[in-house]
């Protein structure tokens, strides 16, 4: 297989770290006589993939309708002598079917999805979805195939593969204190973290309320970490100012550093209402973090509650404090969630499984 992963994406989330890990997975494995990273140079996953000395073909990104850059897009995939496209973005989409449809592309496209959203809102975006060279579209979870049939008409064209991350990169699972003393934090003073972009479906909204029902309670002893930066941290900031809480709740902004800080909470509360998997959970499950979620989207695919972690009603703040106080009250069930959690991990989502899987799916729509 020679294998072109694209992306018109200039932001660096969760799915373009899952184009890096399945680069470097496919490599590993063997799956690929050949492969490229093709992106907008002035992006993020250009700078990660060239500094890690990976093949990416940057380009100028001007517009998803750049009939221009679909004829290079074309002309780049003949010259490498692509087997198969696989898309990862919305943008991307566009670029590839407009290669394939007026160009000519001949090469098979394969559309991996991970957002819960709608795509029926005109038809232009319905006839992409279903245009005929999209050979399969591989998403995240369950909710995100449910999202998609409004507009797709050939429901035998989805599949789910889960998300994925890398345990190599979150080998440490012991606290050492570095956030304690980074923040001037008492060592008898639990920790709760979040990690998470600021926002909207990502409800930092109940996870302030619920922080604030927890420290009316008093029942524990802790500070709130929230690791993250986005458009509506500031407005986050004033809820929390206006609560009361700033003395409770610390704002990190974003870190590079997170397999360093995950370790050190002693609970990841994660109260997003409308999560297509949460790579973050499979991170804390590699860094046998406990964990409470929220009940939203395709959590419920990666946290089996009572088995690897404790689910929580969608923005309750009653239901998590409540949740969040029995979990760090109970030593035997945190012990127990944090080894069921991990073995799931291994299981399930590591790069070497999912790499398989989706090589194995990729493999029957190229190009022979």
């Amino acid at each position: 297989m020679r294998l072109i992963q694209f992306t018109a994406s200039k932001v660096w989330r969760g799915h373009e770290q899952k184009i890096i890990y399945l680069y470097e997975a496919f490599k590993d494995e063997g799956y690929v006589e050949d492969q490229w990273i093709v992106c907008p140079i002035n992006s993020e996953i250009y700078k990660v993939a060239a500094k890690k000395g990976l093949q990416v073909i940057p380009f100028e990104y001007k517009s998803e309708y750049s009939l221009s850059y679909a004829k290079e897009f074309k002309k780049i995939a003949k010259e490498i002598n692509a087997s198969v496209i696989f898309i990862h973005n919305s943008k991307a989409h566009t670029l590839a079917v407009l290669a394939s449809f007026i160009f000519r592309m001949k090469t098979p496209l394969v559309l991996c999805r991970t957002l819960i959203k709608r795509v029926d809102t005109n038809f232009f975006r319905k006839w992409k979805y279903n245009y005929k060279g999209i050979k399969k579209i591989i998403c995240v979870s369950h909710p995100v195939i449910e999202s998609l049939k409004f507009a797709v008409k050939d429901h035998s064209r989805f599949t789910v593969i889960g998300s994925v991350t890398d345990v190599n990169k979150f080998k440490k699972q012991e606290a050492t204190g570095l956030l304690h003393k980074e923040y001037n934090i008492s060592n008898d003073y639990k920790l709760i973290g979040n990690i998470a972009e600021f926002t909207g479906f990502k409800d930092h909204y109940t996870w302030v309320d619920t922080v604030e029902i927890l420290v009316k309670e008093n029942k524990i002893k802790a500070k709130y970490i929230l690791v993250g930066k986005g458009k509506l941290e500031q407005e986050i900031k004033d809820y929390v100012e206006s609560k009361g809480l700033s003395d409770h709740i610390i704002f990190t902004g974003f870190r590079k550093d997170i397999p360093d800080i995950l370790p050190e909470f002693d609970l990841f509360m994660f109260t997003s209402n409308n999560e297509p998997t949460g790579g973050v959970l499979l991170e804390s499950y590699a860094c046998k973090v406990p964990i409470v979620a929220a009940d939203a989207g395709g959590v419920s695919e990666v946290i089996v509650d009572g088995q690897t972690g404790l689910l929580a009603e969608v923005g309750n703040p009653k239901d998590f404090a409540i949740k969040v106080t029995q979990l760090l009250n109970d030593k035997t069930m945190q012990d127990k969630f944090t080894k069921n959690g991990y073995q799931y991990l291994l299981n399930n989502f590591t790069k070497k499984v999912i790499a398989k899987k989706m090589y194995e799916e990729l493999s029957k729509h190229q190009l022979n």
